[in-house]
């Protein structure tokens, strides 16, 4: 239902279109990721944003198929939980469970933290696939703006608070799902509290929310160069 109201508005129907064209003609040739026999028993995964269809989905659906273990960390716990299902049918894996998440809340994210600093030994792979477009403009109870919260301050802040776990789980890595629209974002701090947003358009919020994962992971890939974790920008077109 939510993916036919998405494309039933005819912009995005057509932007969607031009991107499959687009993926189309980049393809160099066809991919099957289990081609690739990489095994990872006894390593830990999170994937955010992977309770409905997409690239969280399917990367927690390839991670539990190696036999990782995999927390789908979800803000719906119905959606949540048929995702699980879904997951360990396919999989054969019983080792993936799910948490839940709210990344457009920061109190959310350290709930979260907490209970996998209590439970989890280790922390090799962190997934921030969690975001959100097309938002109505709003504040959050925390007094940032939602659009900014769920897809830059909420993966940020979770990412720092696991960084410890993940620098005694080396080698780790951290992966921030991102969209080639970043390069039509501008950043401004003001930004994130829902100040001086009036030159932008409500579905703008969302290229600058790209831009900002980008500059972050850069500049995180540059703190942790020579530590053993890896963090790399995924540009979700390519």
């Amino acid at each position: 239902m939510e993916l036919f109201a998405f494309l039933s508005h005819p912009i995005w129907f057509f932007t969607f279109v031009l991107l499959v064209i687009i993926l189309r003609a980049k393809r160099k040739g066809p991919w099957n990721p289990r081609q690739c026999k990489k095994d990872l028993t006894g390593k830990t995964a999170i994937v955010t944003g992977a309770n409905t269809v997409g690239i969280g989905k399917m990367v927690a659906t390839d991670l539990a198929r190696r036999n990782a273990r995999v927390i789908l960390a979800c803000r719906s716990k119905e959606r949540g939980q048929k995702a699980l299902t879904e997951i360990r049918e396919q999989t054969g894996n019983r080792n993936v469970t799910l948490a839940i998440l709210d990344t457009s809340s920061l109190s959310s994210v350290r709930t979260f933290v907490e209970r996998i600093l209590q439970e989890e030994k280790r922390l090799d792979i962190l997934v921030n696939n969690a975001g959100a477009s097309g938002l109505p403009h709003s504040i959050t109870p925390e007094g940032f703006e939602k659009t900014f919260a769920t897809n830059h301050l909420g993966p940020f802040l979770l990412t720092n608070l696991l960084l410890d776990l993940m620098k005694h789980s080396l080698p780790s890595r951290i992966v921030f799902v991102s969209s080639f629209i970043h390069t039509k974002g501008v950043i401004n701090i003001k930004h994130l509290k829902g100040e001086e947003l009036h030159d932008l358009h409500i579905s703008e919020y969302y290229n600058c929310t790209k831009l900002m994962n980008l500059v972050c992971s850069n500049e995180l890939a540059r703190r942790l160069e020579g530590s053993g974790s890896i963090c790399v920008f995924l540009n979700h077109t390519n």
